[in-house]
């Protein structure tokens, strides 16, 4: 496997892989990253979808990419999807899988054409004072100190951030910006997590700094994830005769090692109250899918609060079982045994009447009911004990949803603490209470929210315990490389395997797991992608470092290394070259 850039590889259809029609597959799980690899196997790898065998736990596919229509609690969505146009696998992948919506299209010239006519924007990124308007103006409001703390993380060596929290390389100065408030709400980062992560975050997405306070830089599907993206992918897979096993729990491959050759030979899982086992050969390929966010993941209803269930789960014991034959395997105990640190909590309402929608509206400054762009990303209350931030996506979210009714999805980072209006920790909340505290925000008069909580929204809750689990303090060895090394016919795939440069929590970084796993076990003769390199643009750090001080020129910044280069008279000596046509193009002079 290689990485490749530019298009001359981008559209090449490789060699058909040497014996892969003696080959076999079994993939663990069915999200994202396994439902990609199925695809890749079939599309790149040219093996034959009858030999191709996705074992599942539930009964349905999608793993985190969810949208569910539950005949007794209605619309349910654990989260949702931000995508942009740098996610070179997942697009490479998606170009290929025909569209469910528009015959003779595929599944990214729906999403293109759809984001193209109606391109995502926010008019209200954080509000204050029941609704207000919180004025944050699009700035990031970072000190000289801090600008310079996100500098020096930005050229910081992965090795000298392993263990590290975000709060050992950041000051208060940097936590009560406007910049720390977009980037957690959004990505959902707090002060525990890896220092590591955030640099991977910042060097990945440095193109979109600008698009960080209005979220212009983000692109959303039509429908809910599992609808637009799931279901595409399931159809495209069962034409090719591609084998779903439904209600299969797998609890251990077993390998065979001398010294640093791993082979798999053999597969354990449950099925119909039976342990079972496949034994394999060299020429079976195995992809599983190690951890999971949504593991153990508790509903509740508009009576009930979620009843936390915090056992560590299947795919945890399944990891759990695989590494404790190699240290090549990972230590998923460095993810999964803090809940206090990885859990939160996110609720999807639907307005069931006309009494609610006025205030959504008034927020986000556009109709609700439009079936175009609405909050255009997350709102985030800044004065919030629960820091809650909600979104409605384009309307209707569900192909199924009735045309009055409006879908909103909406998370607390801070469960554990009492709300503002309802005096209880989330976490302890009905989903009317949660529906209570959310209008006390929009800023519906008091004496209205208790008749409106009950009346006019469904609320169903949802705890994850693991939710940011990929996010924890870590070191290296502690995820397993997508191929371990010496591995001769597994893959791991998906948010905990380990591969270069890209970053987490993306819907990017479960297809590309899954293509650098195929592509290696397969030996397929094409260029994986290259994570889009825009950290290397002197273009876009001018531009990000010009986003970043709000406006202000290098020579207003009082940093030592900035009053040394006006002390040496740099910037003179610079006059009439291409670095001070840059600098003035960016505004930095």
């Amino acid at each position: 496997m290689y990485y490749s850039s530019g298009n001359y590889e981008a559209f090449a259809r490789p060699e058909k892989p040497a014996d892969v029609d003696k080959k076999s597959a079994y993939l663990v799980g069915s999200g994202l990253a396994s439902l990609a690899a199925a695809c890749f196997l079939v599309r790149d790898g040219q093996m034959k979808g009858e030999r191709i065998h996705v074992l599942e736990e539930l009964n349905i596919a999608g793993g985190a990419c969810d949208g569910i229509i539950d005949s007794q609690k209605g619309f349910i969505i654990r989260g949702g999807r931000e995508m942009e146009n740098h996610f070179e696998c997942l697009w490479d992948l998606f170009r290929s899988i025909p569209s469910l919506e528009i015959e003779g299209y595929s599944v990214l010239d729906e999403f293109y054409r759809l984001n193209k006519k109606d391109p995502n924007y926010s008019l209200m990124r954080v509000t204050v004072k029941r609704g207000q308007d919180a004025r944050t103006d699009g700035k990031f409001g970072l000190s000289d100190k801090a600008a310079l703390e996100i500098v020096k993380l930005f050229f910081s060596r992965d090795e000298d951030l392993y263990d590290k929290k975000i709060a050992d390389v950041f000051s208060e100065d940097f936590f009560v910006s406007n910049f720390w408030l977009y980037w957690r709400t959004m990505f959902a980062f707090a002060e525990w997590h890896s220092a590591l992560e955030m640099k991977l975050y910042i060097q990945r997405f440095i193109h979109h700094i600008g698009g960080l306070p209005d979220l212009s830089a983000l692109k959303f599907t039509k429908y809910n994830q599992y609808e637009s993206l799931i279901q595409p992918m399931v159809k495209y897979l069962e034409t090719y005769g591609v084998q779903f096993h439904y209600g299969s729990r797998v609890t251990n491959v077993v390998f065979d090692i001398h010294g640093k050759k791993k082979t798999a030979v053999k597969l354990m899982y449950w099925q119909g109250g039976e342990e079972k086992a496949i034994d394999l050969t060299k020429d079976d390929l195995v992809f599983v899918t190690n951890g999971s966010c949504t593991e153990n993941s508790t509903f509740g209803d508009d009576r009930h609060a979620p009843v936390p269930n915090n056992s560590s789960g299947g795919c945890w014991e399944l990891w759990r079982n695989i590494a404790k034959q190699d240290p090549a395997f990972g230590r998923p105990d460095k993810f999964c045994t803090d809940l206090n640190a990885t859990r939160w909590e996110s609720a999807t309402i639907t307005t069931l009447d006309n009494r609610i929608p006025p205030f959504i509206e008034k927020i986000c400054k556009r109709d609700p009911f439009s079936g175009r762009v609405v909050t255009g990303g997350i709102v985030t209350v800044r004065d919030s004990n629960w820091l809650i931030s909600y979104t409605l996506n384009r309307q209707p979210h569900f192909k199924e949803q009735p045309q009055q009714q409006l879908v909103v999805w909406l998370y607390g980072l801070f469960i554990d603490v009492p709300g503002n209006y309802i005096k209880k920790p989330m976490q302890e909340c009905t989903g009317t209470e949660i529906v209570a505290e959310w209008l006390y925000h929009l800023g519906v008069p008091e004496q209205e929210i208790h008749a409106m909580a009950v009346q006019s929204a469904r609320c169903i809750p949802c705890l994850m315990p693991y939710i940011t689990a990929f996010f924890m303090p870590r070191t290296k060895g502690d995820r397993p490389r997508v191929v371990p090394e010496g591995c001769v016919n597994l893959a791991f795939i998906g948010q905990f395997a380990d591969t270069e440069r890209d970053t987490v929590f993306t819907t990017e970084y479960s297809v590309r797991t899954a293509m650098e796993a195929v592509y290696t076990l397969l030996n397929i003769s094409r260029g994986v992608p290259e994570v889009f390199a825009s950290c290397y643009d002197i273009r876009v750090l001018l531009e990000a470092t010009s986003q970043m001080l709000d406006g202000k020129k290098l020579t207003d910044i009082k940093l030592p290394f900035i009053l040394s280069l006006i002390e040496k008279n740099v910037l003179h000596k610079i006059s009439g070259t291409l670095i001070e046509e840059l600098l003035k193009k960016y505004k930095l002079i």
